[in-house]
């Protein structure tokens, strides 16, 4: 049995819930009653609220999300249903924020902000023997739990120097076969209105040695994948440089992701960034808009010829795989200005581009931007816009299809000479939606298309527009690797067409050799 659970819904099996460590690492004396229990999101909620009782804790700890948030308050209710005496202490952003747009409130308590330090205090007082007094920062008379609404705890912010590093609570199994998720900082400097991390604009750092130990420790247990969670990693010089030389120091394979400004790589970042072999270095780079304007329209900084410098930097001199993102439904971005950065970005690289639509998350400030620019967003998570002034509810369905067929065809890497035929010497964008807008007629779906149905899909459209030898010399380009048995049949019968025509067409001037 354990006194405190601390649990969360995870997107899939692969990731780990880094918040639940934290609040492990920095439990104290109560950590031998503690214990984590994560789940994915698409387990059934019962038979989670069954597998959480069956430990009959105290406290039960959640951490909220976008992705689990309507999940997560089906388990509070059906929790509280059944054991109304377990306090239930929420926390992560989706809790944190106000406006709740999900029904929390048969929770007992809500942490708002980082909450190591909050939620030992909290968990120490509703422990005690002794009845608990007030706590600060609560909406209510007493410490107790209550059923109306939850006593919500604004977190003062901790010292990052005093709290407890989490890593040792990645087990044996996370280090095997699951996501290491670390961080150097916490914060941002930038005020972007759509993120939340421009909530706290001081950035605060990590103790550096303290860290590398723990990296060293990991590494020593077996784990070879770490994904930074910092939202700035290359703000800081010093940091970034020590961590990579962290990595730069080991054999490969391994592999490190980051999250980077794309406006800020002096030379001595891009020498490290060089000496990375192929497959592992990933540089998740927010793009979100090139339109100046728009940029300037929600806060965000855009130095153009900085980040087309660094991006042709990257794409030509270095082996680092980039993630690109950028943002369909910003305030005041038309159709036409989404095209043009999408045309941009394929031109300077091949990399991975994220096509992502604009969600509202509760503690931004982007809801300034509604009156003056029609902004209407879905009020179930993930709150994504539905339209505004310059696009409709319509137009905006279309580019969520175009976003999952562009990572489908584009971003999967399947079709790197067959993809660009859709659009020749014209428009990436032009070209893709109108791609997007045909194979939604002949699927009906954005879902479960195998690569057999891909192929077949792209060869009939382009083979409308293309002359058919040039589409499918492509196709079988792009499927060199695959064992020649798995080719759908008609791409192999046009393969061996093709190679009986050339060798009809050489045979006459053997037999012309011949005859001289």
């Amino acid at each position: 049995m354990h006194t405190i659970l601390l649990t969360t819904l995870n997107a899939r099996y692969a990731h780990t819930a880094l918040g639940l460590r934290y609040l492990y690492a920095n439990l104290h004396e109560l950590q031998s009653e503690t214990k984590i229990i994560e789940f994915t999101m698409n387990e059934q909620i019962q038979s989670i609220a069954e597998d959480l009782l069956k430990h009959a804790p105290r406290i039960i700890g959640i951490g909220v999300y976008i992705w689990n948030a309507a999940q997560s308050a089906e388990l509070i209710q059906t929790l509280k249903k059944v054991s109304p005496q377990t306090i239930i202490v929420l926390g992560g952003p989706e809790a944190g924020y106000q406006p709740h747009r999900v029904d929390f409130s048969k929770a007992d308590y809500i942490i708002s902000g980082e909450g190591e330090v909050a939620f030992y205090d909290l968990c120490k007082k509703l422990l005690s023997p002794v009845r608990p007094e007030p706590v600060e920062g609560f909406h209510g008379s007493t410490g107790s739990p209550r059923t109306e609404t939850p006593h919500f705890i604004k977190a003062p912010l901790p010292d990052l120097k005093e709290i407890n590093l989490p890593y040792t609570a990645f087990n044996d199994e996370d280090v095997e076969h699951r996501y290491i998720y670390v961080e150097a900082s916490r914060g941002c400097p930038f005020e972007c209105e759509f993120c939340l991390s421009s909530i706290d604009e001081k950035v605060r750092n990590f103790p550096l040695d303290q860290l590398l130990e723990e990296f060293e420790t990991l590494w020593q247990r077996g784990a070879r994948s770490f994904k930074f969670i910092d939202r700035t990693f290359n703000l800081n010089m010093t940091f970034a440089n020590r961590i990579l030389d962290f990595f730069l120091s080991k054999e490969p394979p391994y592999f490190a992701h980051f999250e980077v400004i794309p406006d800020h790589f002096p030379d001595v970042l891009k020498e490290k960034i060089k000496l990375f072999p192929a497959g592992s270095l990933q540089l998740e780079i927010g793009i979100q808009t090139l339109d100046p304007v728009i940029a300037k329209g929600i806060n965000r900084p855009l130095k153009l010829e900085k980040i087309f410098e660094n991006l042709r930097f990257l794409e030509n001199e270095t082996h680092a795989h980039m993630h690109l993102d950028l943002i369909v439904g910003l305030p005041g971005e038309t159709l036409e200005g989404f095209g043009r950065n999408l045309d941009k970005l394929v031109s300077l690289t091949h990399s991975e581009i994220q096509i992502g639509i604009l969600k509202n998350l509760s503690g931004t400030t982007l809801s300034r931007h509604d009156q003056v620019h029609g902004m209407i967003y879905s009020d179930i998570p993930p709150y994504d816009i539905l339209q505004n002034n310059h696009l409709s509810f319509e137009q905006i369905q279309k580019m969520k299809r175009f976003a999952r067929f562009w990572d489908i065809f584009y971003n999967s890497g399947s079709f790197t000479k067959t993809v660009p035929l859709l659009w020749r010497e014209g428009s990436v964008f032009d070209g893709f939606y109108a791609f997007s807008e045909w194979i939604y007629t002949q699927t009906l779906s954005t879902w479960k298309i195998s690569l057999d149905r891909q192929i077949t899909l792209i060869h009939t459209y382009l083979c409308e527009h293309n002359d058919k030898e040039i589409v499918e010399a492509a196709l079988v380009e792009d499927l060199a690797t695959r064992p020649e048995k798995t080719i759908p049949f008609f791409l192999r019968q046009s393969t061996i067409e093709k190679k009986e025509k050339e060798a009809k067409a050489v045979t006459p001037k053997r037999q012309a050799k011949r005859s001289t």
